[in-house]
């Protein structure tokens, strides 16, 4: 039986790609784009991509939260009253339980004040219009392993990558045996370890002392 890596604390909900979304009231339209992001620099060019898309906008508002454990953050009114903005728009992103997303709502003035109350409630539905419209996704923050082998194990190793549980993504069979196959992070090093310990042929309890396997290394990559 495969053991089960994928846990909770790997997984996180995001969008799979950009949406739009749109709320008006008393003559004020707001249009909400919202992201993926990864990086801060994603997240200033998609800001500087919809101010030059709207230069007349009154406002550019906007909010994200990132990072698996949800603590890089950030909400901005861009001269709204404060919290009447960038909070409303965070607030909707951790509505739907997300991480690694970018909203940024443009404001274009009607001519009639909404008050506190009305600024908070059309923020917060323009995001939310936004992120109903974008498709939810769940994904595993998984590390990236090349395991290059002996074709004299190549038998343990396969045996052991399927005793495990883990997707080979890519194979190669040239003068040595290459896979590369992902594992959930917060599993590696004991993923690696069982590995290691199965193509030797040892017990886990005789191989706690075992970092190289003759005819078998193992190198992190980054993910294609």
């Amino acid at each position: 039986m495969a053991c089960e890596f994928y846990k909770m604390s790997d997984q996180y909900l995001t969008i799979k790609a950009a949406s739009i979304g749109e709320f008006r009231d008393r003559g004020s339209k707001f249009i909400g784009y919202a992201f993926p992001v990864y990086a801060e620099q994603e997240w200033h060019h998609h800001l500087e991509t919809v101010r030059k898309e709207h230069p007349k906008a009154t406002h550019h508002c906007f909010a994200f939260r990132m990072g698996m454990d949800k603590n890089n953050f950030r909400a901005n009114d861009d001269g709204e009253p404060s919290g009447t903005a960038g909070r409303p728009i965070l607030g909707q992103i951790d509505s739907f339980g997300l991480t690694n997303v970018f909203i940024v709502v443009v404001r274009y003035f009607g001519g009639t004040l909404l008050g506190t109350s009305g600024l908070i409630n059309a923020y917060r539905l323009c995001a939310a219009d936004a992120l109903e419209k974008a498709e939810i996704v769940e994904k595993t923050v998984e590390d990236f392993y090349t395991i290059t082998f002996d074709y004299a194990i190549m038998s343990n190793v396969m045996n052991a990558i399927k005793k495990l549980g883990l997707p080979m993504l890519e194979q190669d069979f040239g003068d040595l045996g290459k896979v590369r196959v992902a594992i959930p992070k917060s599993e590696s090093a004991d993923a690696l370890f069982k590995l290691k310990a199965w193509v030797a042929g040892l017990r886990l309890e005789e191989a706690l002392n075992l970092e190289e396997v003759e005819g078998m290394n193992i190198e992190q990559v980054l993910e294609k």
